[in-house]
């Protein structure tokens, strides 16, 4: 079950760590989107967004987040200095630079919340979280926020894909990375690409094109068959977006148009799968029609906001693209072939190999940030 809990925390003569006086204004402290348990390489990933906004008629400085087992209290993460800095979006005019770490009147700051429980431990049931703040009065530490824990869903899905290999691009860290990326849509902000990948084909020269880079059909997944992940619904789509011939020809478009032309499935568990940037003209189911896993929808494209055809896939909550909450999901199976640590050599040279003992068949798992894949044909 999806939540939305928020704790409003009013701070009236508490000691401060520092024996400081205390501060005596407010803190909201939010989490919207309850996390689930994400498979990755053998762990359990939890990622979700806090949101912390300034309720005070003075400044603070963040200095710490710690997110706790609410029952047991352990700490299972702890972000501070230059690794907080790089997890914090300021929301509005007063956003912070990097190097700045107050929270000012009125600002509101996410932190962008990603870690591993160690192999083998189960997820906990709820998470509180600790902050660490300074300001005029000294320092001063609060917790809030309490959040239960999602129950993961136990569909696996089917692959979008056929074969490969396929770089599966995506990254936290990245500042305009879907990750990152609010979309405000009926007076509320939602994240539909919180665990969006997208699918670049590369051959195991690194290349992710043949000939004329700057020609959109010479991209190597172009027109590639997009497939049902699951027996499902088409309860949305789009076809009729242009798409030009070049690369360099390839406009901005309003956000409407963003996604450019799409499918959305209604999976059996109350999920829905989205497909962005298809080819024009190429769909070939309609809304209301019934698919089975492994059907072909759609051809891979170049419509809408792409820098390079390339699939994108997600899953959410919603049938609207860009105005549902994005869920984690993960894939009966695939072949796992190596990564990218650095995602700028894709097109460039061939992926990292993967280290000694590392399983290549993943089962019912989520591909980690770039690495490259194979689906069965």
């Amino acid at each position: 079950m999806l939540r939305s809990l928020a704790c409003t925390l009013v701070l009236l003569l508490s000691a401060s760590p520092a024996g400081a006086a205390a501060m005596n204004e407010s803190l909201d402290m939010a989490v919207p989107q309850a996390p689930a348990p994400l498979r990755v390489e053998g762990r359990q990933r939890l990622m979700y967004e806090l949101h912390l906004t300034n309720f005070s008629s003075a400044p603070w400085e963040l200095r710490r987040v710690d997110v706790l087992d609410r029952d047991g209290g352990a700490v299972l993460a702890g972000f501070a200095g230059a690794e907080l800095a790089a997890r914090r979006q300021s929301i509005g005019a007063a956003a912070a630079t990097p190097a700045d770490a107050a929270l000012r009147p009125g600002e509101r700051a996410v932190v962008f919340v990603e870690f591993d429980l160690p192999a083998g431990t189960l997820a906990p049931a709820a998470l509180r979280h600790r902050i660490g703040l300074l300001g005029a009065q000294g320092e001063d530490e609060i917790e809030g926020a309490p959040v239960a824990v999602s129950e993961p869903s136990t569909l696996l899905l089917g692959p979008p894909l056929r074969g490969g290999p396929w770089a599966a691009v995506h990254a936290p860290q990245w500042p305009r990375g879907h990750r990152r990326v609010f979309y405000t849509f009926d007076g509320r902000a939602r994240l539909p690409g919180r665990h969006a990948i997208d699918w670049v084909a590369v051959d195991r020269a690194g290349r992710i094109f043949r000939g004329d880079p700057d020609r959109t059909a010479n991209s190597l997944g172009y027109g590639a068959d997009v497939l049902a992940v699951a027996d499902a619904e088409v309860v949305a789509a789009r076809d009729g977006v242009a798409e030009r011939a070049t690369i360099s020809g390839h406009r901005k478009n309003t956000l409407d148009l963003a996604p450019g032309n799409y499918l959305v499935l209604a999976l059996p568990d109350g999920r829905y799968a989205t497909y962005e940037h298809l080819r024009p003209g190429s769909l070939r189911v309609r809304v209301g029609e019934r698919v089975r896993r492994g059907q072909t929808l759609a051809a891979l494209g170049h419509t809408g906001d792409s820098t390079r055809p390339h699939l994108h896939f997600h899953v959410s909550d919603g049938a609207r693209p860009l105005a549902s909450e994005g869920l984690p999901f993960v894939f009966e199976r695939f072949e796992l072939l190596g990564t990218y640590p650095q995602i700028d050599r894709l097109g460039r040279e061939p992926w990292q190999a993967l280290a000694a003992g590392t399983e290549r068949e993943r089962l019912g798992e989520a591909p980690a940030s770039n690495s490259v894949v194979m689906f069965a044909k």
